[in-house]
C-alpha cells in the first residue's frame, strides 16, 4: 500500500497536467519552471508561428487551461481562435536564369547557381546588365552607386554587405539589408536586381537561402542572389575584375559600370505559403450579476523565433538552423500567464468581473495574434476594462520591474505603487501604451494597458535564452504584483478611465525623423494601414487616423511597410511632406511635417 501511494504522489508530481492540487491557491516557483523547461524544450523547436512546434505549445496551453477550469471561448466551442498568416514561400516551376555572352549561354541551375529571394515579384525581364557596386544610394555619406549610370529597364549586379563589411557601427549598416537595396534598384527604375557575395565574405554553400522575413508583400522587383564564381565570370567578361573593384569601393569610390555585350534573361516565380496559428483563449467567469460581463484581459505570446533566420541578433554564420528556445522570450511570459489563471480558478469566488485569460500568436511577426483579436473580439471590446500584458518576465534582477503604460490611464501609477507597498520592487514606470508587445493593439482601442517585463538582456533573440537563466522565484514576485493589481480592478465596482500618452519619438532607428503613425503589420492592404496614431505627434497633427491606409509619400508608391520605412529614411526633419491616403474608400491628401527624433533612452 505504502509502495502504492508514493508512486501516485510521484505520477501527480511530474505528470504535466497534475501537478497542482485543485486546492491550491500558490503561485509555485516549480509550476513556472515547469512549464517554461516544456516551452522551450527543443521539441518545440523555437515556436515559430505557423509551425507544429507553436501548434504543440497552444494545445499545451488549452490543456492547462482546461484543468484549470477555464471556459473555452474561442471557436467552435474551443480554446483556438485560428487565423492565417504567410509563413513563407516556395518556388515554382517556372524559374529560369540565363547569361547569353552573345556566342555562348550560361543556362543556370536554381538553388546551387542562383537562389531566388523571399521578397522577389514573380516575373519575367530581358535586360542589359550593370554592375552597381554595393548597391547604395547614401549622397548624404557622400557615397552613391548609382551616380553617374543610368539603370532604367537594367538589371543591375550588386555585392552583398557593404563598402565597411557588416560592422554594426558603421553608417552603412543601415543600408546593408537585401530588401532596402533592392528597393533602391526599383526606385533607380531597374527591372531587377541580382546579388552575389563579395570575395571579402565567406559565400554560403546554399547562398543564404530565401531567408523569408515574413512581410506580407515583395519588393516590387526581380531579386536573385548569384553564386560568386559566375559574378566572377560575368567581370572578368567585362574586363573587370572583383578583388580590384573591391578595393576600390571599400575607398568609397565609385566603380559602378555598364557590362557590355552581355543579355541577362530573368523569370522568378515564388508562391506564397499560408498557415494556420492560433491564439488561445479561456475564460474565468465572475460571480457579480451586475459585473461578471466586463472583462479584465491578461495577456502574453507564446511563439518565438523558431531556428532565428531573419529575427535572430545573433551572427547569422554561426548560427543559422539552431533553435532559439525563447524561454524568457516569451516562455516566461505564457507560464506566468498559465500560473495566473491556476491562481485565480481557486480564488474565482472573489471575482466581481470576469478574466480573459488569452495566449497570442505571432507576435513576433508582428502583434498579428492580437491584432486578429481586436478585429474579432470574443468579448466586445468596450466590456474590455484594461488589458495586463507579461512579455519577458523570467530574468529578474536586483528586484528591478519596468511596467510600461502607466500613462493610459490617470489611475494607473496609485494603483501599482500601492501594489508594490509590500513586494519593494524597484519600479521603472513608463507612460507608453505603445511598445513592441501585444498591448499596443489594446491601447489603440482607448482600453488601459500595463506591460511588465523585467529587462533585455545578451542573450535576446539568440540561441542561448533557455530555461535554466529563468529566476522562478523572481517571477512568482512578479505574478504576486500582478494578482494584487488584478484584485483591485476586480473586486471594487469602480472602472479605471483611459487617458491617452503623448508619445515622443524615441529610440534607435533607421531614420531620424518621427511621424507617430503606428503600423497594422498584420494586414496586406496594399500599402501601409495604421492601427493608430501616437497623441501629439505630427501625423495626428496630420489629420491621420486608424484605418487610414498609407499608399504614397511625396509622390512615391507605398506599396508596404518597407516602402514606407525607406521614405522616411529620405525625409527631413521640419519639411513638410504630402502623404495619400485611403480612408473609407476614399483617397485624401495630407500635410505632414516630420518631427527630429529624440534619441534620449
Amino acid at each position: 500500500m505504502k509502495k502504492t501511494i508514493i508512486i501516485f504522489i510521484l505520477f501527480v508530481a511530474f505528470h504535466p497536467n497534475l501537478s497542482r492540487g485543485s486546492d491550491s491557491p500558490e503561485i509555485i516557483p516549480s509550476e513556472i519552471l515547469k512549464h517554461v523547461r516544456y516551452l522551450a524544450s527543443d521539441e518545440l523547436e523555437g515556436r515559430r508561428a505557423g509551425t507544429v512546434g507553436a501548434e504543440k505549445a497552444a494545445e499545451y496551453i488549452a490543456s492547462e487551461f482546461e484543468n484549470t477550469g477555464l471556459k473555452p471561448l474561442g471557436d467552435n466551442g474551443t480554446y483556438f481562435q485560428d487565423f492565417s498568416l504567410t509563413s513563407g514561400v516556395k518556388l515554382g516551376d517556372a524559374n529560369l536564369l540565363t547569361i547569353d555572352y552573345g556566342q555562348n549561354k550560361d543556362v543556370l541551375k536554381i538553388e546551387e547557381d542562383y537562389v531566388p529571394l523571399s521578397f522577389s515579384v514573380s516575373d519575367y525581364s530581358s535586360a542589359d546588365l550593370v554592375f552597381a557596386g554595393y548597391g547604395i544610394s547614401a549622397p548624404e555619406l557622400n557615397y552613391d552607386d548609382y551616380d553617374g549610370i543610368d539603370v532604367k529597364d537594367k538589371i543591375v549586379l550588386v555585392l552583398r554587405y557593404t563598402p565597411e563589411d557588416y560592422d554594426v557601427d558603421s553608417p552603412f549598416y543601415n543600408y546593408a539589408s537585401l530588401r532596402n537595396k533592392a528597393i533602391t534598384a526599383r526606385k533607380k527604375g531597374a527591372k531587377g536586381i541580382i546579388f552575389t557575395t563579395p570575395l571579402s565574405q565567406k559565400e554560403e554553400s546554399d547562398l543564404g537561402g530565401r531567408r523569408f522575413d515574413a512581410s506580407f508583400t515583395d519588393s516590387g522587383i526581380q531579386a536573385v542572389i548569384l553564386r560568386r564564381i559566375i559574378a566572377e565570370k560575368i567581370l572578368n567578361y567585362s574586363g573587370r575584375d572583383m578583388k580590384s573593384l573591391e578595393e576600390k569601393l571599400s575607398n568609397q569610390k565609385n566603380g559602378s559600370f555598364y557590362i557590355p555585350h552581355i543579355k541577362v534573361l530573368l523569370n522568378t516565380d515564388l508562391i506564397p505559403q499560408r498557415s494556420k496559428s492560433s491564439n488561445v483563449i479561456g475564460l474565468l467567469e465572475g460571480t457579480d450579476p451586475d459585473l461578471r460581463d466586463e472583462v479584465i484581459v491578461v495577456g502574453a505570446h507564446y511563439d518565438h523565433v523558431g531556428f532565428g533566420g531573419w529575427f535572430s541578433r545573433g551572427d547569422h554564420k554561426t548560427q543559422k538552423n539552431k533553435i532559439h528556445n525563447g524561454a524568457d522570450d516569451n516562455a516566461s511570459g505564457i507560464a506566468g500567464l498559465l500560473e495566473l489563471a491556476a491562481f485565480f480558478s481557486n480564488e474565482q469566488k472573489f471575482l466581481k468581473r470576469s478574466l480573459l485569460f488569452i495566449a497570442f500568436s505571432a507576435e513576433e511577426l508582428g502583434l498579428i495574434g492580437s491584432s486578429y483579436y481586436v478585429k474579432n473580439p470574443k468579448i466586445p471590446l468596450e466590456k474590455t476594462k484594461a488589458m495586463l500584458n507579461m512579455d519577458m518576465i523570467g530574468r529578474l534582477r536586483d528586484d528591478k520591474l519596468t511596467v510600461f503604460g502607466v500613462g493610459t490611464s490617470p489611475e494607473w501609477e496609485t494603483i501599482v505603487e500601492s501594489a508594490n507597498s509590500e513586494l519593494g520592487f524597484d519600479l521603472k514606470l513608463s507612460d507608453s501604451g505603445v511598445g513592441q508587445s501585444d498591448q499596443t493593439v489594446f491601447y489603440t482601442k482607448n482600453i488601459p494597458v500595463l506591460h511588465f517585463f523585467t529587462g533585455v538582456h545578451s542573450d535576446y533573440h539568440i540561441p542561448s535564452d533557455d530555461w535554466q537563466k529563468i529566476n522562478p522565484y523572481g517571477l512568482k514576485k512578479v505574478l504576486l504584483m500582478m494578482s494584487k493589481l488584478i484584485y483591485d480592478l476586480n473586486t471594487t465596482p469602480r472602472v479605471i478611465a483611459f487617458s491617452k500618452v503623448k508619445e515622443e519619438g524615441r529610440g534607435r532607428s533607421r531614420f531620424n525623423v518621427y511621424l507617430g503613425t503606428i503600423p497594422d503589420y498584420s494586414e496586406d492592404a496594399h500599402g501601409v494601414r495604421l492601427m493608430g496614431v501616437k497623441d501629439g505627434s505630427p501625423a495626428e497633427k496630420a489629420g491621420l487616423r486608424d484605418g487610414d491606409i498609407i499608399i504614397e509619400f511625396e509622390g512615391g508608391p507605398i506599396k508596404n511597410i518597407y516602402d514606407y520605412v525607406y521614405a522616411l529614411g529620405e525625409a527631413k526633419p521640419g519639411v513638410p511632406a504630402y502623404l495619400r491616403v485611403i480612408r473609407e474608400n476614399k483617397k485624401l491628401k495630407l500635410r505632414v511635417v516630420p518631427e527630429p527624433r529624440n534619441y534620449r533612452e
